[in-house]
């Protein structure tokens, strides 16, 4: 159960993570919605593995923010390298 609630929240993240992160985000809603899962799948884990949470308990809603803007920033930089190449 544990999982259904991370990317719900990794979700909910994703969306609010775009609306924070400036500039303009190459992606569109569903990328976005996967990156903000993969977010909070990444604080959740990395968290445990840390020790910040506790196995089967999931990240922090600002946890799973950070991570979803960090990744949201990373895809961008990717992307952006990607569209001035041409092909």
């Amino acid at each position: 159960m544990s999982i259904i609630w991370t990317i719900l929240i990794g979700f909910v993240v994703g969306l609010l993570a775009k609306l924070l992160t400036p500039g303009r985000d190459p992606g569109g809603f569903f990328v976005t919605a996967i990156i903000g899962i993969i977010g909070s799948v990444i604080a959740t884990y990395g968290g445990q593995a840390l020790g910040l949470y506790r196995p089967g308990e999931p990240a922090g809603f600002i946890g799973s923010l950070v991570g979803a803007i960090i990744l949201l920033v990373i895809w961008g930089m990717v992307t952006r390298g990607r569209a001035g190449t041409g092909t």
